[in-house]
C-alpha cells in the first residue's frame, strides 16, 4: 500500500479515513508474518515497509476513533519489536492517551511516562510523549520547560524546535518562536514548510511593530516567504504569506529612515507581489478544477478571499 495514503501527519480527514478503512488489509498482512526467531529470518514478508504501514494504520485508526483496530496494530508491532522497544513504549502511550476517559486517566499515564524516565532518562518517545500530555492538559509554560530541558539533551532534534517554536507561539511569545523554529530551519534548510511558518511569524512580528523594526521583520517574512516557494514552486502558503508580506510593505511604502537592515527595493516588491497574485490565482483555479489536494480547502478560500480583496 502506498505510504502517502496512510500519512499520519496528514490533515486530510477523508484520506485518514480511507486508510483507517484498510486496516484490515494491513493487519492480515501482518498476521502472515512470523515474529519467532528464527522463522522470522526466512519470511520474506517481513519488511521495514509492512511494519511503518501498520504504524500509520494506527495513527490512522486512532485519528477515526477505530479503537480497536488500533489496538490490533499496536499489538502486532509490539510482537515483533518487544514491549521494551523505546519506540513502541511511545506508542502504548499514545495509545492509552488516545482511550483515556478522563483527566484523571491521563494523570496516572503522565505518573507512568515520569516513572519510565526516571529508569531511563534518554527514552526520547516517552519524554516527547509526556510533553505532548502536558500540552494536552493545558499546562503550556510546563509544557515548554520540559521541552528546553529536552532539547539541552538532544539539541539537533528538529520536531521538538518545531514544537517548543509553536508553543511560544502560543503563548504570544513571538521573538522565541521564531529562534526555535530558526534551529529547526539550520537542519533542515530545504524545509519549504518551515521557511513558510518563519515568513508568517515575522509577519506577524512585524505587524505588531512600528517604525524601522516592522519594516525590519517585514522585509525578512518576505525573504522567508520566497525562500519557500523557491523550494517548492507550488506552495500555496507561501504564495500567500508573501502577497501578504508584499502588500504590506507596499502599504508602508519605501524603507523607514535610520533603518541598517538591508532592504528590498520597491520595484522588487511590486514585482514580487505581483508573481504570487498570479501564481495564487492559478493555484486556486488548478486546485477547484480537482487538479490538487482537497486536504488544503480553507487555504484555497483565504487565497480567494485575499485576491478579491487586492482587486478592490
Amino acid at each position: 500500500m502506498s505510504t502517502s495514503v496512510l500519512n499520519h501527519s496528514s490533515s486530510d480527514p477523508a484520506s485518514t479515513l480511507q486508510a483507517a478503512q484498510q486496516a484490515s488489509t494491513i493487519l492480515a498482512r501482518a498476521s502472515s508474518v512470523s515474529t519467532t526467531f528464527p522463522a522470522s529470518l526466512l519470511n520474506t514478508a517481513d519488511t521495514p515497509e509492512l511494519w511503518a504501514d501498520l504504524e500509520r494504520m494506527l495513527f490512522a485508526c486512532l485519528r477515526t476513533g477505530d479503537d480497536k483496530s488500533a489496538f490490533l496494530c499496536l499489538e502486532k508491532l509490539t510482537e515483533r519489536f518487544g514491549p521494551d522497544n523505546e519506540k513502541i513504549m511511545g506508542l502504548r502511550g499514545l495509545y492509552q492517551e488516545a482511550v483515556a476517559p478522563n483527566d484523571e486517566a491521563l494523570q496516572e499515564i503522565l505518573s507512568d511516562y515520569n516513572k519510565i524516565l526516571s529508569e531511563n532518562p534518554m527514552n526520547v518517545p516517552i519524554h516527547k510523549r509526556r510533553t505532548a500530555l502536558i500540552k494536552s492538559l493545558g499546562r503550556q509554560e510546563q509544557a515548554i520547560s520540559n521541552l528546553v530541558d529536552f532539547l539541552d539533551a538532544f539539541p539537533t532534534d528538529v520536531e521538538a524546535w518545531a514544537e517548543l517554536s509553536e508553543l511560544y507561539f502560543s503563548q504570544g511569545l513571538l521573538p522565541q518562536a521564531i529562534f526555535s523554529l530558526e534551529e529547526a530551519v539550520i537542519m533542515t534548510p530545504n524545509a519549504w514548510n518551515l521557511h513558510a511558518r518563519l515568513g508568517e511569524l515575522e509577519y506577524l512580528l512585524g505587524l505588531s511593530l512600528d517604525g524601522a523594526e516592522a519594516q525590519k521583520h517585514l522585509m525578512q517574512a518576505v525573504q522567508r516567504f520566497s525562500r519557500s516557494i523557491e523550494l517548492c514552486d507550488d506552495h500555496l502558503r507561501g504564495f500567500y504569506g508573501l502577497k501578504l508580506a508584499c502588500a504590506r510593505l507596499l502599504q508602508k511604502g519605501g524603507s523607514q529612515k535610520g533603518s541598517t537592515t538591508p532592504t528590498i527595493s520597491q520595484g522588487k516588491i511590486e514585482k514580487l507581489n505581483a508573481l504570487a497574485s498570479s501564481k495564487l490565482e492559478a493555484l486556486v483555479k488548478e486546485r477547484l478544477n480537482g487538479n490538487g489536494s482537497k486536504a488544503g480547502q480553507p487555504e484555497l478560500v483565504a487565497a480567494q478571499e485575499l485576491l478579491s480583496k487586492s482587486d478592490k
